[in-house]
């Protein structure tokens, strides 16, 4: 028997529900939206954003500016704030927390996530950290002080002399114990401590500044200031060491508009000197800036500064604002930008890109910065102590400088000097001087109960060398032969209380949390290293296979020179690593350092 044929449905009857097959496409019959598809941005959070920023214009280079006010005022940085910024600034949300999640000091809380601890202790367990009590005071901070606390694990801080660190909100507790943590918690002293300083008017009083007067009328042509710093051969100090002058040169050999970058993001185990001079005498270092700005016709100047460098920003902000009333900068705008806890942003390309709002990869090279820098316009980048010695050089002339120096080397050279040594700290001595004459003549010896083993000649990617090698002058081009370099002249000295493996195994973890992730060999290589040199004995052959893929294939520096430690402790100290002495390894290789 057939069916019993069903009624037809005129066009303009209702549709009974049960002919609407469930989320069929074509039903038409679906509310309207009442928003678009996607993530909603709380009119409640823009308005906020809008409070915050106030005047600020919007520009993309400022992202990690307002981040940055974002963090100061709410302790993180919540969903709802990215979001809201995003809107407010025209991007997509991921470009917003790209940004947001490739910086260390930015604490991002996902929706229904619990945001962090109003106050946050980092305790730095870099080497010279390390070497003096770091772990014990991590286990003895511990849950101790109480739900509105937090401690964590930082990188260096840039305050090795004065090991172990702890840093309070912004204020940094020196040698380190529980008890002082936990004062300074107890009395919220969470701003940073702003040590004396030559200001500007005592630094105008001793005739600063006159030199870029006569510049600027042009009583001193650029061609003689550039002339000085060629003749007395200055070189970079963030630790590639380039000619100055050269560099100088390079970028007037490109067609402006030109640009200026200051590299203060000084991020290397062991280097304290940019702080330093920014803590003591910033208008050598600003007015180094703007003459270097004057004679390359730089029209902006960019001055990049660790975040890690509360003290020095606050310095550099009051002195800024009074060199534009003093009507000082007429000719060139400086822009104050902080950094955001990333050692790659040392590497001169990251900080550009940075610079410009972006997460820090580095570029590839060529076409260089002086080529192709920040916003695509050719730029001039100087490290704080290249900029410190210009007004010196020029007013004293090239022979005062190299009148100084020793064992037959040119100049003067900037030290950080931390580790097993009774008197840490910068030291700045003739050029050439050796370890041995370091130690001795400038920090007063070795701690007591210490013998002198081994140092860091250039930081945590410099090497490790044994007191065997303590003759050997400490300068550029001294130390290649034996597989290290001077690079940013931060000197760990370590000693017979010391063990090589764990040296090298902290510097190795260092460079595995701070690698950009880019390039693969640099990414996994130094994770697969960290692992295979956390072994009692260490796979010799396997490590100088993984070291060679990683220096030979690695964008930067940091790739590059990461197995430089290592293999010095395959090389100098095979037996405390399960090695036969003598062991043959390859010959580690000088890398530039990632500092400008």
């Amino acid at each position: 028997m057939l069916p019993k044929p069903q009624p037809m449905i005129e066009v303009n009857e209702p549709v009974p529900d049960d002919h609407i097959p469930a989320r069929h496409p074509g039903a038409g019959r679906r509310p309207a939206r009442s928003v678009p598809k996607g993530r909603q941005v709380e009119p409640a959070a823009i308005e906020e954003i809008n409070e915050l920023l106030s005047d600020i214009p919007r520009r993309r280079d400022l992202l990690i500016e307002y981040l940055h006010l974002i963090q100061d005022r709410y302790g993180h940085l919540s969903a709802r704030h990215l979001a809201a910024l995003a809107a407010e600034l025209h991007l997509a949300q991921t470009e917003v927390y790209e940004v947001a999640t490739f910086y260390a000091h930015f604490d991002v809380v996902h929706d229904g996530a619990a945001a962090p601890p109003p106050v946050t202790i980092r305790v730095c367990d870099s080497l010279s950290c390390a070497m003096a009590g770091a772990e014990k005071l991590l286990n003895a901070l511990g849950d101790g002080l109480g739900a509105d606390v937090r401690v964590v694990r930082a990188p260096c801080v840039g305050r090795c002399d004065s090991a172990p660190i702890a840093e309070v909100g912004h204020y940094y507790v020196d040698h380190a114990d529980p008890a002082a943590v936990a004062k300074a918690v107890a009395e919220h002293r969470h701003a940073p401590d702003v040590p004396a300083y030559i200001d500007l008017d005592a630094y105008r009083a001793a005739g600063g500044y006159t030199l870029l007067e006569r510049l600027r009328k042009g009583e001193v042509t650029g061609e003689q200031v550039i002339e000085a710093l060629d003749k007395s051969g200055l070189r970079g100090c963030g630790g590639a060491g380039f000619p100055t002058a050269r560099k100088w040169r390079s970028v007037l050999g490109v067609p402006g508009p030109r640009l200026m970058a200051v590299n203060a993001d000084e991020g290397e185990p062991g280097t304290i000197k940019d702080r330093y001079f920014l803590e003591t005498d910033p208008h050598r270092v600003l007015e180094g800036m703007l003459i270097g700005a004057h004679v390359v016709a730089a029209t902006d100047v960019y001055f990049y500064v660790r975040d890690e460098y509360q003290a020095a920003l606050v310095v550099l902000r009051r002195e800024l604002d009074k060199l534009r009333a003093a009507g000082l900068t007429k000719d060139v705008s400086v822009h104050l930008r902080r950094g955001a806890g990333a050692y790659i942003c040392g590497e001169e390309s990251a900080m550009i890109e940075s610079i410009e709002g972006k997460r820090g990869l580095p570029r590839h090279k060529p076409p260089l910065p002086f080529q192709v820098g920040i916003f695509g316009r050719p730029t001039l980048i100087n490290n704080v102590e290249t900029l410190y010695w210009v007004r010196e050089l020029v007013e004293r002339g090239p022979q005062w400088w190299l009148d100084q120096g020793r064992n037959d080397r040119k100049g003067l050279h900037t030290y950080s000097v931390s580790g097993r040594v009774a008197n840490p700290g910068v030291k700045i001595t003739p050029a050439g001087v050796t370890i041995r004459e370091l130690i001795d003549e400038y920090c007063g010896g070795m701690l007591p109960g210490h013998q002198f083993k081994a140092y860091l000649p250039g930081g945590a990617s410099g090497g490790i060398l044994p007191a065997s090698l303590g003759d050997v002058p400490l300068d550029f081009g001294t130390l290649e032969a034996h597989g290290s370099f001077i690079g940013s002249a931060a000197v760990v000295v370590l000693s017979d209380q010391d063990d090589m493996r764990e040296a090298a195994l902290n510097v190795m973890r260092f460079f595995e949390d701070e690698s950009c992730g880019q390039c693969t060999p640099c990414r996994v290589g130094t994770e697969k290293a960290a692992r295979l040199m956390a072994r009692k004995d260490w796979d010799k052959d396997l490590l100088s296979e993984l070291s060679v893929a990683m220096r030979d294939a690695s964008i930067c520096g940091l790739g590059q020179a990461a197995p430089n430690p290592l293999l010095c402790v395959i090389k100098y100290f095979p037996e405390e690593v399960g090695l036969a002495t003598g062991a043959d390894a390859p010959s580690p290789k000088p890398a530039v350092g990632i500092v400008t």
